[in-house]
């Protein structure tokens, strides 16, 4: 049974979180965004039964205390280390998907000896942004163009300026859609993402883009990568609509890497491939979580 809880950071900003699961490691998730928040719902079920599961709303995001920030990747850092502590965890598996995965590995930089496995699922690696986001940005909008009407109505909706909130939610649900590779469903799965809605921190979400713009690519980042001496699983889905080769980068810097790329999967790899996402996950679990057939 769930357990949500109140997490307070070094600073006195409250965090939401919750606790699942009954299996024997800790596994504590980092949500994308940034500005977002926790919609880790369905993998908390699927490892359940293998992981005692964390997860938490980033600071000033979604269930957690409105606050002015700071929006920083180290104040981020500190804040899942209160986290961290909360919950009594000496050594943690960490899991983090997109935003989160930088999150994630920024973690386990500060921290190595705080983190048993990181699982890096859907970021985009260590190299500048340029060598991706461009192309990220024609294939969301090919992805959208699948359905012309879809894109026509994101399309306007980008162009309203001053967006209501509901105008807000079916821009991010048409946004969100572009994630995933069966256009039939897309829109009903961007609707889950969407419920319940909490509205997008965009301050949040600026600054902590900017800074991730100013970092990678950089010799120092790329440097404190091939000194991290913790195993790390990269978990791709390869119709993501961002490149997958954005995380060579960081595959061929980390001295510890496993990859798996599950090839039917989007962005949100546990969504198409749900058992093969499990299964991936469960081997970095550790003895005794591997998945019986």
């Amino acid at each position: 049974m769930a357990k949500t809880e109140t997490v307070t950071s070094d600073d006195g900003v409250r965090l939401w979180a919750q606790r699942s699961g009954r299996g024997p490691t800790p596994l504590v998730l980092c949500h994308g965004g940034p500005g977002l928040w926790d919609m880790f719902d369905d993998v908390a079920g699927l490892l359940g039964d293998l992981a005692t599961v964390v997860r938490w709303d980033q600071r000033g995001c979604g269930r957690s205390q409105p606050c002015d920030g700071p929006w920083t990747v180290e104040r981020s850092v500190a804040d899942l280390d209160a986290v961290r502590r909360h919950f009594g965890l000496d050594r943690m598996t960490l899991l983090g998907h997109s935003w989160g995965a930088q999150l994630a590995l920024h973690y386990a930089l500060a921290h190595p000896d705080r983190v048993g496995t990181l699982v890096y699922v859907s970021g985009t690696g260590i190299g500048p942004d340029t060598d991706w986001h461009a192309s990220y940005r024609e294939n969301q909008l090919a992805r959208l163009g699948e359905r012309p009407e879809r894109l026509a109505r994101w399309r306007e909706l980008t162009d309203t300026p001053g967006r209501d909130e509901a105008q807000e939610r079916e821009w991010a649900v048409l946004h969100w859609s572009a994630e995933f590779p069966d256009s039939g469903r897309a829109v009903g799965y961007a609707e889950r993402m969407a419920e319940p809605w909490f509205g997008i921190n965009l301050a949040c979400n600026g600054q902590l883009n900017a800074e991730a713009r100013s970092v990678c690519g950089t010799p120092a980042l790329a440097a404190a990568c091939a000194a991290l001496d913790v195993p790390v699983l990269v978990v791709d889905g390869a119709k993501d609509i961002r490149p997958r080769s954005a995380v060579d980068s960081l595959e061929r810097t980390l001295p510890r890497a496993t990859r798996v790329v599950l090839p039917e999967a989007g962005h949100l790899p546990w969504v198409e491939d749900p058992r093969g996402f499990r299964e991936a996950v469960a081997a970095s679990l550790g003895p005794g979580t591997a998945v019986r057939r």
